[in-house]
């Protein structure tokens, strides 16, 4: 009889008991999980850029910018490449199943952002065939089921045609994977000169430039530049890296990281509650068995550990259920849903594993440390 194994029998000593524990454990971890991998996922943690810098009007996102600061940005040295996007969003048959469309010139996306969106130059050849062609990301294609050939229609919400319609109608000519899990490839690429020509207003506008800085050149620099030379325009600017605008537009809504935390600490809270008062239970019933264990020369230290072992056994196999859970979810719904399950995020739940695992023993150990021999043979 190894250590581990004394640990994982009493562990095991109530069977049904053992079960809900691990049941309760996995599901607080499954609950950790998605939302520290949606949290991860929406503020860019994994896949948004500091160096890339996004230009949009200091009155808020949705003031159009013109297209004629494009060579007044393009101007300036310490920036090596600029694009621009105009969006433009609807639905695909129903309105829950919202789409987004990134019309932008697809040979300055690739100087710009190419890299990060996984974009070829046989795909932005295949876009440049017929101006009515889109780029699809891999998570929006698999999520709708799309191939390349297919044709689309898009209902605009707020983009009306100059014909009155709201129906946009595009042909997949391409799919892009994004350069690795993290980045967003739930929505599509279509060519600016095609919207921007049959839209009913904002012509010659645009929502965002977007600005990649030279080798050596510090964005905070350049993007406190950048405002300084539209200060004085009609259309001042506001220029963020990537990360603060995600996170910009988050704060928005709420404090994402304050809810999560939240959501997170009352679900651990309980559960330490929960878990504690079972083992300080399960302990007291192997009082005489304790006993027993210290006449045959179990040291107190060794008493701690045991007891230890097996709430760190419990919250391992719960713990690991609930993480393989979430990764599976993530797996499955995350390019939709933003979810990205990284390393940092496996890191942290192992981390509140073995906490959790210790604190959780830390009272039903010392309780047991301190029972006198004597009295622990009374208890039979």
């Amino acid at each position: 009889m190894t250590f581990f194994n004394l640990a994982r029998k009493n562990a095991w000593r109530k069977p049904l008991r053992t079960l809900l524990l691990m049941v309760s454990i996995a599901v607080a971890f499954l609950i950790y999980g998605l939302t520290a991998s949606f949290l991860s996922g929406t503020q860019g943690a994994a896949g948004a850029s500091d160096d890339l810098l996004g230009v949009t009007s200091a009155a808020g996102r949705t003031q159009p910018l013109p297209m004629a600061a494009l060579s007044r940005l393009a101007a300036d040295p310490d920036i090596a490449a600029v694009g621009y996007i105009a969006r433009l969003r609807g639905f695909v048959d129903v309105e829950k199943n919202v789409v987004a469309v990134s019309a932008a010139d697809p040979d300055r996306l690739m100087a710009v952002n190419g890299k990060a969106l996984g974009l070829t130059p046989a795909a932005i050849a295949a876009i440049s065939g017929a101006r009515d062609r889109v780029l699809v990301g891999r998570a929006l294609a698999e999520a709708q089921g799309w191939t390349i050939g297919r044709r689309v229609a898009i209902t605009a919400f707020d983009t009306p045609r100059q014909d009155g319609g709201r129906d946009w109608r595009f042909e997949i000519a391409g799919i892009f994977e994004g350069e690795n899990a993290a980045t967003d490839t739930y929505f599509m690429i279509a060519r600016y000169d095609y919207v921007n020509a049959a839209r009913a207003r904002g012509q010659d506008s645009v929502d965002a430039f977007v600005v990649r800085p030279r080798a050596g050149v510090s964005p905070g620099k350049l993007a406190a530049r950048i405002d300084a030379l539209f200060a004085n325009s009609a259309t001042p600017t506001r220029t963020q890296s990537e990360r603060q605008f995600l996170e910009a537009f988050l704060r928005q809504y709420a404090d994402v990281g304050l809810i999560v935390n939240l959501v997170v600490g009352a679900a651990f809270v309980t559960l330490l509650m929960i878990v504690v008062n079972t083992m300080v239970f399960a302990v007291r019933e192997r009082t005489f068995e304790i006993g027993v264990l210290k006449t045959l020369g179990f040291s107190r230290r060794r008493i701690i550990a045991l007891i230890l072992g097996e709430t760190l056994f419990v919250f391992a196999v719960g713990g690991g259920i609930g993480l393989v859970l979430a990764k599976l979810a993530t797996t499955l719904a995350g390019p939709a849903l933003g979810l990205v399950f990284s390393a940092s995020v496996l890191a942290k739940a192992l981390a509140i594993i073995v906490g959790l695992g210790l604190a959780t023993g830390a009272l039903p150990a010392f309780n047991a440390m301190r029972t006198p021999i004597i009295k622990a043979f009374r208890t039979r």
